[in-house]
């Protein structure tokens, strides 16, 4: 396992109203305009919360470029689930990045994006991650392990899987790595109840509010992205974290709406996103490129955890949703509600 020391300061998020942000109901949701008056063009992104960062700097770097040369931008970031609803009941969007699968084939059954929206040399991917377990500067707690969060006194934090994308990689971490990569589930399952009930000591909405309460001191560990300890690093606040020997690899998927306005200058973006000097900026703020060019040249960044097992290795997204997060019957839903976790979506 590693173990890397890091320096963060976290940003607080913005949030701005505007015309047309719908249902996404995240205090830190941040909805924004970005260029001149769209004359070329303008394209509605909706992101889930942790890449605003990145964004910030592939949407002026985008506009410099022929393809985005003159297009405006709005920009809408907040929890994964809570902003794919929102593009489902209405959100305007051109183009969505989740935090996973499922909230991307949400919008496919209502067909706003397309059926074969995986059909691309990243299979709809632009980005990569495992989950971490985020600690405090000089690991006072020594954690190393996913057994170290259930020693008697550690508080440990992590979203609401009913709210939060990255939530559900963590708590699907959990279970794989503690129920043999998914042999075992009856044992995973038993290993996240006792975490769930006896040791984690909030949810909030978002992966990156989950960071920021963290950081404001709350809890021994934070079960997070990698990648967001790396952006913690970049920002300034002392942390350190942890992988585990066993985890699981985080897949971020991207596309766009089949209704888009402005379909071509969409498509342009997406494949701008995913060109070599995109991934670099992906790279440097903690995320494992898709680009396996890129990839390669960070190997010594993001290096392979022993045991590393991925959502196919636990039966797929609609095994996982259905058996682990279904409201009315999933097993994990039934842990949340008996700990006294809101479940509604």
């Amino acid at each position: 396992m590693k173990a890397r020391s890091l320096m963060v300061v976290l940003p607080a998020l913005v949030a701005l109203a505007v015309a047309g942000c719908g249902g996404s109901s995240d205090t830190h949701d941040a909805t924004a305009s970005t260029g001149g008056g769209g004359k070329a063009g303008k394209i509605s992104l909706v992101a889930y919360s942790t890449p605003q960062v990145v964004y910030d700097q592939l949407i002026p770097a985008f506009r410099k470029t022929p393809q985005g040369k003159g297009v405006s931008f709005s920009e809408s970031y907040g929890p994964s689930g809570d902003q794919s609803r929102a593009v489902e009941s209405g959100l305007p969007a051109d183009v969505v990045t989740f935090s996973l699968e499922p909230d991307i084939t949400r919008l496919v059954k209502d067909g706003l994006v397309s059926s074969n929206w995986t059909a691309t040399p990243t299979h709809g991917l632009v980005t990569k991650s495992v989950v971490a377990l985020i600690v405090r500067k000089g690991n006072p707690k020594n954690i190393h392990t996913w057994d170290d969060l259930l020693k008697p006194g550690i508080q440990v934090l992590t979203p609401n899987p009913f709210s939060s994308g990255a939530a559900k990689w963590n708590m699907l971490g959990a279970i794989g790595a503690k129920g043999d990569n998914g042999k075992d589930m009856a044992a995973g399952l038993a290993y996240l109840k006792e975490l769930i009930t006896k040791h984690v000591k909030v949810q909030d909405k978002s992966g990156r509010d989950a960071l920021n309460d963290f950081a404001s001191g709350n809890g021994d560990v934070l079960i997070s992205y990698e990648n967001e300890a790396i952006t913690a690093q970049k920002k300034g606040q002392k942390v350190d974290y942890v992988i585990p020997d066993q985890t699981i690899l985080i897949e971020n998927p991207i596309a766009t709406i089949t209704k888009s306005k402005d379909a071509a200058k969409a498509k342009a973006f997406v494949d701008y996103v995913l060109s070599k000097p995109a991934q670099e900026v992906f790279a440097s703020w903690g995320y494992r490129p898709t680009d396996e060019a890129v990839l390669k040249e960070h190997a010594s960044e993001f290096p392979t955890p022993k045991d590393l097992f991925t959502i196919r290795d636990l039966g797929g997204w609609s095994k996982v949703n259905d058996e682990f997060f279904d409201p009315a019957k999933g097993s994990v839903a039934k842990i949340e509600a008996d700990a006294g976790v809101s479940t509604s979506k």
